[in-house]
């Protein structure tokens, strides 16, 4: 079966652009192709295998998404598990993540195996996973580093560590552990944020990286890659989320990285005190249009939280009013407040006309956006303010308001961030618009 994919179509193959090995597989057969998936290292970018360099503990895949990390991380403990008996550390940024994508995703360790006709015995209650030759690999969480506390590994697959909650102590307690076998290493594959771990990773002398772009996996579709290059391309959050690239935080940033990461949180239980959708409206129409921020902000106690971001682009005003009637349905709320300024009144007109009983506040910008963003970031610095989730394009934005005016992040405006200021501003005062006073 392998003659026909091997010799010097293989070796050409190999050494085809990106291009010339997509038209290649156009030409396939579906046999042809279920051959050629199997075959990792004949097709694989040359990022995606292990590096031939000796003396390196660490190997750092920092790359877009969607290039093809996970398959590259699967296929490597696959080898190294089919080879003598060793014991391998698997860590997401969550266990579900770490079943999910490393274990069961449709690139993860199961697949690979299935590939290679090779029956593992898979235990999700006890997340553990046992090769044929004794091998074994256990899932862990980069949420709780102290659970990493102890075990002995002779290898670890490290998963988006950018997203760890707990990525310092999970990092330092995995290599106490990394002691196991002659040749201790670690894989670690992410898409890049700025964090002071991942750039002490890179400058690590034992550490050896490889990178890649979104549009260098010969897998995806040509247009899903242009689509990602027109709405992204030449932006921050572009350059980190589809060429892998690390980029640092801003100078007088009022969200550093450091700060978004510590103010981080799992979705609260319980009930909340008020939910509101602030909206940052757009009155122009196209592609080329800014977003309408829509963001869905909640308070519980004293404490304020960031649920969601629904923001869109390139919809009439109609269609944007629709989806923040949505979005206030979905969460349960009849308060929205929109800024007046650019398109406001659009969507309480919008609103009102739908008859779903919603309550628009209307707001005026007298400040410019890094302004009105001060007195929230304080709330985040304070411990007072917390994303529940992970919200990478809203995150981008909030790293470029720079303190004392100005912003430096992705697209021409912080719609997004201007969204949740207003929404956490909202919650901060009284439903008179009168600000909370508390005693001391």
């Amino acid at each position: 079966m392998r003659s026909l994919l091997t010799g010097r179509e293989a070796s050409r193959l190999a050494a085809m652009s990106a291009d010339e090995r997509r038209a290649f597989l156009n030409r396939c057969s579906p046999r042809d192709l279920l051959m050629l998936d199997a075959d990792f290292e004949l097709w694989a970018n040359e990022a995606q295998l292990p590096p031939e360099a000796e003396g390196w503990r660490v190997w750092l895949m920092m790359a877009g998404r969607g290039f093809g990390k996970t398959r590259a991380g699967a296929e490597w403990v696959h080898r190294l598990a089919m080879g003598r008996s060793v014991r391998i550390a698997l860590v997401a940024a969550t266990i579900e993540e770490a079943r999910s994508v490393m274990i069961e995703g449709l690139s993860g360790v199961l697949s690979v195996a299935r590939r290679q006709r090779v029956k593992l015995n898979w235990e999700p209650s006890r997340g553990l996973l046992r090769w044929p030759r004794g091998s074994q690999a256990q899932l862990f969480s980069g949420a709780h580093g102290d659970g990493l506390r102890g075990p002995e590994h002779d290898f670890a697959w490290c998963d988006e560590l950018a997203k760890w909650s707990d990525a310092e102590s999970a990092w330092m307690n995995l290599q106490m552990g990394l002691r196991a076998g002659p040749r201790p290493r670690a894989l670690v594959t992410t898409t890049p944020r700025p964090m002071p771990l991942l750039e002490r990773l890179r400058a690590d002398e034992r550490t050896i990286v490889t990178g890649g772009r979104t549009k260098d996996n010969i897998n995806l579709p040509r247009a899903f890659i242009d689509a990602m290059a027109s709405i992204y391309g030449g932006t921050r959050l572009g350059a980190q989320e589809l060429d892998g690239v690390l980029t640092r935080d801003f100078e007088g940033a009022l969200w550093p990285p450091e700060l978004i990461a510590r103010s981080r949180c799992a979705m609260p239980e319980g009930k909340f005190d008020r939910v509101v959708v602030g909206v940052d409206p757009c009155a122009s129409l196209g592609s080329n249009a800014d977003a309408c921020g829509i963001v869905v902000a909640a308070a519980m106690g004293a404490h304020m939280f960031v649920l969601a971001d629904d923001s869109v682009q390139g919809l009439s005003p109609e269609g944007w009013a629709n989806r923040v009637a949505a979005a206030a349905a979905r969460w349960g709320t009849s308060l929205v407040v929109a800024e007046a300024n650019n398109g406001g009144a659009m969507v309480e007109s919008v609103l009102k006309a739908a008859d779903l009983g919603l309550k628009v506040r209307l707001v005026h910008a007298s400040k410019g956006k890094a302004a009105r963003a001060e007195p929230v970031a304080l709330r985040f610095e304070a411990g007072k303010a917390f994303l529940a989730g992970e919200f990478a394009a809203l995150e981008a934005e909030l790293g470029g308001l720079i303190a004392g005016g100005g912003y430096e992040g992705p697209g021409r405006s912080p719609d997004r961030a201007d969204a949740m200021v207003w929404a956490l501003t909202a919650l901060g005062e009284t439903r008179s618009g009168v600000p909370r006073v508390t005693r001391l």
